[in-house]
């Protein structure tokens, strides 16, 4: 689930294909948008009428706000009326094209048309009056799937859905538990003709794939010489200072089932993680840490 701290509504979730035609419109707070407002984006991004060498991906047009990503031919487009939180509806936006790559394996046109049920029930569940809602694969998979045949059945609610443990079910059983991590990083670096080096950067994320039974609440440690930027400002202004070899993590992204608040108050990372693959962590080591180490 996403949290938001200032109000982050949808107007409308849409894909388009390569040519501006409307494939899937779910309108989330009042009537579908008028043709006028889609032709806009049509005209501005798809078109390029104004013959712009690099489209924003966020803009404002009108009473409108803009924001979409394109997946090869496709492009994923949420419009609202009022001021939101930009980076939340781009990460919706994202999160909402890996789930679509779980269901179809790729997303392109004729799965989207092929599956336009499917997709429009998805969006009811992962949206709700233009709020962020449920975003696990895995969860969503339980009620909503591609049976072939159409039937009259009782609708039953996972209790992932209700519980407090949103992204992992009830009831699941392993013969071995198993925890396996992976690191991995990416180097980038800016350098000049002479081999003097003006940027460099260190983009690492942690994988986990977890096969563990009931629902385990785990813990994971972090090296002493690893110190989150949230550790670092605040011996920063109580005047304390860093080893010369300490590793002072950016921009340090944690996936949700994350107990926030022990980690704030004690750097406890505690979790009960989703069952299966995901990514656990993500950060960033910057230049001024690369030179010094």
């Amino acid at each position: 689930q996403f949290s938001h701290p200032i109000p982050t509504m949808a107007t409308s979730i849409l894909i388009l294909n390569q040519r501006g035609k409307t494939l899937i419109q779910r309108a989330y707070r009042g009537s579908l948008l008028a043709s006028s407002a889609v032709d806009v984006f049509v005209r501005r991004v798809i078109q390029n009428v104004d013959d712009v060498e690099e489209i924003p991906p966020i803009f404002q047009a009108g009473a409108y706000n803009y924001f979409y990503i394109r997946q090869k031919d496709i492009y994923f487009v949420a419009v609202s009326v009022s001021n939101v939180n930009a980076l939340l509806i781009m990460k919706f936006l994202d999160v909402l094209i890996g789930v679509l790559k779980e269901y179809f394996l790729s997303v392109e046109e004729e799965s989207i048309k092929d599956n336009f049920v499917l997709i429009y029930e998805l969006l009811d569940e992962m949206m709700d009056n233009g709020y962020p809602q449920y975003t696990e694969t895995k969860i969503l998979k339980q009620y909503i799937n591609q049976a072939e045949a159409h039937q009259i059945a009782p609708a039953t609610i996972p209790e992932a859905v209700t519980g407090v443990t949103s992204h992992r079910p009830q009831g699941i059983v392993h013969k071995k538990n198993e925890v396996f991590l992976d690191v991995i990083e990416k180097g980038n670096v800016i350098m000049e003709a002479d081999g003097k080096v003006i940027q460099s950067d260190v983009s690492g994320s942690i994988m986990m794939r977890s096969a563990l039974s009931g629902m385990p609440e785990l813990k994971l440690g972090l090296n002493d010489k690893v110190l989150l930027n949230k550790i670092r400002e605040a011996k920063g202004r109580s005047g304390r200072k860093h080893g010369p070899r300490s590793v002072e993590m950016d921009d340090v992204r944690f996936h949700p089932c994350v107990r926030m608040g022990r980690f704030e108050s004690n750097r406890t990372i505690s979790f009960i993680p989703p069952d299966g693959e995901f990514q656990f962590m993500e950060y960033r080591v910057d230049s001024t840490v690369l030179n010094a180490v």
